[in-house]
């Protein structure tokens, strides 16, 4: 009889797994006056539908020839549970064929349209009850398909049993199954056009990842309470350009190893990271990329799950609960936010559904040649709004206080990296890249006016204009940028001997002719500390003690300068080595007094910086700053003095880059006493102790263009800080 209840092409495509719409027959419909039930069921010798509340069986006849297969006619509509017999086995189930959709008309209209702000609550894999049953909705997007399935352990990777449901013209495929739970590991299969069956995919929206090598998405919550209430109610002016902003720069696998050299959790780092850097007197902690990759050599920037905190350190609840011990020890947290590239990884987005869907099938657009990486498509309205609606889910959900876009300039410039002939200009015929920016603009105003008191950050090298200006003014609308320009300059100054310094005297003075072109913070970030380029301490000249006291006085010309402070982790204790991604900072080193002495003087920077208005207030002013002494090539004398409000009193850097001691006269911009607040060669740093037994007298003897000035000591290899008492 059931050979008369179904089709035989379409009882043939479900079997073979090409059906493009299973929903049209599996599952009870009415046909021809009679409601037919269709269920397949792989390896069920015998299957029943119990229906009604007695659960009365219904014995559903095998389709001839088509193996899994079987129909019956119900008396009339019913819910229905499965039962079924095999293998020695009986096993009981709901049909995810009898459940209607779960998204709604308005979720299509936005998912069409590219405009839907929040992607992660309609796509991915979410634990729901629908129609009264427990289970997990599945949904992801892949225009170009014939077919899509979900597969896991649950349904023994079989893409026959489990096809999605197609969407409209959205391009989105969804499915309910019930009885899944949190945990349970799954991939999408997905039959593309001509029949061509590609590579099991992650979910591009999933929320959770197998431990790497293995790569299959995981069904999590990403739903929890926060206990930051008061942070949150201060964010806003933490991030103010007159805030103090230090940020301490972390790999979470290789800041500190767990014995047996095991990374440690996020429950740990909870602890032991959020208390360090709190004690370290740092405003915030920038986590290298978080989201889910393959390659541990990558440091995260070539993620794949977008979505999915890494479960290297463990689950979504234990990250968000990271952030929380953060921010009640009133510290921020910012992501690495990788919108620039996605590696060529099968489970990836490359060719998600067996076209070109994320990236440009033109490699002169869509592939980058230093990292072997695809480029996203900005200009597809439905990959713009997957990268912002992602970055909107990491500040949402997980309460993150802020994104900084790592490789910005590689996005911008269509010719990045490219020899004449490799790339595509734009419609002007010249090397921007209109759809990148469109897509940074659109990013920062989504999540500036989304979500209250949060930053986003650019590290974009070039002098591509108005990076951090306001996108109703014409920029790309970033709360700061990285002064790129100022961190070359500088370390190659440092890098030098101090006798061949006053030849490159401007190299340190050169930042402030743009230094309020942007809002900047000035980086001595991973990447200075890798790949051959050595640890800060080797950068350094001289004998042992004179690369600390080149080192330290760096710092104090650093945090001195105007802009926001960013460290990366072991810079603060002058580790001896460069920074290996596989294990722990060589914190034994701080066994050493040197090295304690460094970390000694970091807390302290840090401690000044916020204390005193004059440091930060004006970082992105020209009024906060004066040079007092610019051009003393010959000493290599740096002096400028620093100014906060109108009643902020004010702080004078003076810097020694030789290491000869001087008795220096230095013009002071006010008259009275000022309390020495800091000097990099303090004995507890690890100096030498000389300086100006707490401060110096200003006298009515005009110099540097100051109508009073005082005789200071300058140590050698030296910054001194001065403040108005």
């Amino acid at each position: 009889m059931s050979g008369n209840l179904i089709d035989h092409g379409a009882a043939k495509a479900i079997v073979e797994g090409r059906h493009g719409d299973p929903f049209s027959v599996l599952g009870l419909h009415k046909r021809e006056g009679a409601w037919v039930l269709t269920a397949f069921v792989p390896g069920a010798d015998r299957l029943w539908a119990l229906t009604g509340k007695a659960g009365k069986p219904v014995d559903l006849a095998p389709v001839p020839g088509c193996e899994g297969l079987f129909c019956a006619t119900l008396p009339r509509k019913a819910e229905y549970r499965l039962r079924a017999e095999g293998h020695g086995a009986t096993w009981e189930f709901d049909d995810p064929f009898r459940f209607g959709p779960v998204l709604g008309e308005m979720d299509e209209y936005l998912l069409g349209e590219g405009t839907h702000k929040r992607l992660w609550q309609v796509l991915g894999a979410h634990l729901i009850t629908h129609e009264g049953v427990e289970g997990v909705h599945f949904a992801v997007w892949a225009p170009n398909a014939e077919r899509v399935s979900v597969v896991g352990d649950f349904n023994i990777w079989d893409g026959r049993r489990h096809p999605m449901r197609r969407r409209g013209a959205t391009g989105v495929w969804e499915t309910f199954i019930p009885g899944l739970a949190e945990g349970a590991t799954y991939k999408y299969e997905i039959l593309g056009q001509n029949g061509y069956v590609g590579p099991l995919k992650a979910d591009p929206v999933g929320f959770g990842s197998e431990h790497p090598p293995a790569n299959a998405s995981v069904v999590r919550r990403i739903a929890g309470d926060f206990r930051d209430g008061d942070w949150m109610a201060t964010r806003a002016a933490r991030h103010s350009i007159d805030a103090p902003i230090s940020v301490y720069e972390v790999h979470l696998g290789s800041w500190r190893r767990a014995p047996g050299d095991r990374m440690l959790s996020y429950p740990e780092l909870a602890e032991q990271l959020v208390d360090y850097v709190a004690d370290m007197g740092f405003t915030h902690i920038e986590l290298m990329p978080v989201s889910e990759f393959p390659f541990d050599g990558s440091w995260g920037y070539q993620p794949v799950g977008m979505f999915a905190p890494t479960i290297r350190h463990g689950t979504p609840g234990e990250f968000r609960a990271l952030v929380d011990a953060a921010h009640r020890k009133g510290l921020g947290v910012l992501l690495d936010w990788v919108p620039g590239h996605f590696p060529t990884d099968p489970h990836g987005l490359g060719r998600f559904d067996g076209t070109a869907l994320y990236e440009h099938a033109d490699p002169r657009e869509g592939f980058h040649q230093d990292w072997n990486t695809l480029i996203y498509n900005y200009g597809r309205v439905e990959v713009a709004n997957y990268l912002v609606s992602n970055a909107l889910y990491w500040l949402e959900e997980y309460h993150v206080d802020g994104l900084r876009v790592d490789a910005v300039a590689s996005m911008l410039y269509r010719d990045y990296s490219r020899k004449e002939g490799e790339w595509i200009p734009n419609k002007d015929g010249g090397r921007e890249n209109y759809e990148a920016a469109a897509l940074l603009r659109r990013m920062n105003v989504t999540v500036y006016g989304e979500v209250p008191g949060v930053m986003t950050v650019a590290e974009e090298s070039t002098a591509f204009p108005g990076v951090s200006r306001p996108v109703d003014h014409g920029g790309l609308g970033f709360g700061f940028k990285w002064n790129m320009g100022w961190m070359n300059d500088t370390l190659s100054y440092m890098h030098k001997d101090p006798i061949y310094r006053q030849y490159h005297h401007h190299q340190m003075t050169f930042g402030l002719h743009y230094a309020w072109s942007e809002n900047y913070i000035l980086p001595i970030s991973h990447d200075e500390v890798v790949h051959g380029k050595g640890s800060m301490l080797e950068k350094m000249p001289g004998s042992g003690e004179e690369k600390f006291a080149n080192l330290r006085a760096y710092y104090g010309f650093m945090w001195g300068h105007p802009g926001k402070k960013l460290l990366f982790m072991g810079c603060e204790f002058a580790q001896g080595r460069e920074w290996n991604h596989n294990q722990s900072l060589d914190w034994h080193q701080l066994d050493i007094p040197e090295h304690r002495g460094v970390q000694a003087l970091v807390r302290d920077l840090n401690r000044a910086y916020r204390d005193n208005p004059a440091l930060h207030v004006n970082d992105t002013r020209p009024e906060g700053f004066q040079w007092i002494e610019s051009n003393d090539a010959g000493a290599s004398v740096y002096a400028w003095a620093r100014k906060g409000g109108p009643s902020d009193p004010m702080v004078v850097c003076a810097v020694n880059m030789t290491p000869v001691e001087r008795s220096y006269r230095l013009g002071l911009p006010a008259a009275g006493h000022w309390d020495e607040i800091l000097n990099t060669d303090a004995g507890v740093y690890g100096g030498g102790n000389r300086g100006n037994l707490g401060g110096v007298t200003a006298e009515a003897v005009a110099w540097h263009g100051q109508a009073q000035s005082a005789l200071v000591t300058l140590p050698p290899l030296s910054a001194v800080w001065f403040r108005q008492a």
